[in-house]
């Protein structure tokens, strides 16, 4: 048994392994040559979050995929490489947006350059992800369209908020299923369609990453909260402090307004106040995992991880499913 990819990812199968780590690697070196430009400060910041690292959850998701029809099509590591750029870019401006200071252990490209610099380069990686879609035909970019419109919509929804009237967690659920859903989904899709695995397992494949997509979010809200470590990329209770809502948080409020339980209101109010003040973050934090909207996170989490396994059924049995189970098992792990 050999441990790959996110998360400890193992695989049972020689072939299987061999398949994964090479196309990955290839992927790897897929992404600098992207990012390369005849103008070095371009590279510099083009690159600056591809050599921070990563899961590449999302390409690891590609290969896996490729296995229901030929994983050495010469379409897959392209399609792959286009996800991760198209998600890299979104770091660049997602960063600019939530002012952050550091993404992936390392200077964020808007506190090292500024805002403008961070948002051309995600725009200059947008480029590049198109300059390769366009070697895979009017499907892929048609595909990679659709994608990256509810991506944008999902991020216009979340900085626009709930109409009125709107249930907040529901709304914030529709947030994911475009700000993250759907590149996941678009990575199981290219896997299946590149390597030609016929429209019925490319339809299961697109079920299946959106589902895991939002899984691995909110496994990430539940991280920002519970963790003590480092486990999200960032330090625990980013999100709390900088006031992003997260699924925990906006089920607190739901309790807290349903039900009226002065606990409860005390606890938002908290939420409400100064946070950039290290006591009272520390005290939410403290309140927030001992609070039953945390244990409700979780279970919706593993809901949905649990929706990613269900589509996987009609699949065959193989060691590439048994690997896309595991996924869904891992992202449940990680929220505890």
């Amino acid at each position: 048994m050999t441990v790959v990819g996110p998360f400890g990812l193992s695989v049972r199968d020689p072939a299987l392994e061999a398949d994964v780590l090479s196309g990955l690697s290839a992927v790897e070196a897929g992404l600098l040559e992207a990012t390369k430009s005849e103008v070095p400060f371009i590279t510099e910041a083009a690159q600056h979050l591809v050599r921070a690292g990563g899961k590449r959850f999302r390409p690891l998701v590609v290969m896996l995929a490729a296995q229901f029809g030929d994983p050495y099509a010469p379409g897959i590591v392209p399609a792959a490489v286009v996800v991760e750029l198209t998600h890299l870019a979104t770091l660049y401006h997602d960063d600019v947006m939530d002012e952050a200071d550091v993404r992936r252990g390392v200077d964020s490209a808007n506190s090292r350059w500024g805002n403008s610099v961070a948002v051309l380069t995600g725009d200059f990686l947008f480029a590049r992800a198109s300059h390769i879609l366009a070697d895979l035909g009017p499907e892929a970019v048609r595909i990679q369209a659709e994608a990256f419109e509810r991506l944008v919509t999902g991020q216009i929804l979340e900085t626009a908020g709930p109409r009125d009237g709107r249930d907040p967690v529901s709304h914030y659920l529709d947030v994911l299923a475009g700000k993250t859903g759907a590149l996941f989904a678009v990575s199981g899709r290219f896997g299946a369609l590149t390597s030609g695995a016929g429209e019925t397992v490319t339809d299961i494949l697109t079920q299946y990453g959106e589902r895991l997509g939002v899984a691995f979010q909110l496994a990430d809200d539940v991280l920002d909260i519970a963790s003590d470590s480092h486990e999200s990329g960032k330090t625990p209770g980013t999100d709390l402090r900088e006031g992003i809502p997260t699924l925990p948080v906006l089920l607190l409020r739901a309790q807290a307004e349903a039900h009226g339980r002065p606990e409860d209101v005390e606890l938002v109010e908290l939420l409400d106040g100064d946070l950039t003040d290290d006591a009272r973050h520390a005290e939410a934090l403290h309140r927030l995992r001992a609070h039953p909207a945390l244990e409700q996170a979780r279970r919706d989490t593993v809901r949905y991880a649990e929706e990613a396994r269900t589509a996987l059924a009609p699949l065959p049995e193989c060691y590439a499913k048994s690997a896309l189970l595991e996924l869904c098992d891992a992202v449940v792990h990680r929220a505890g």
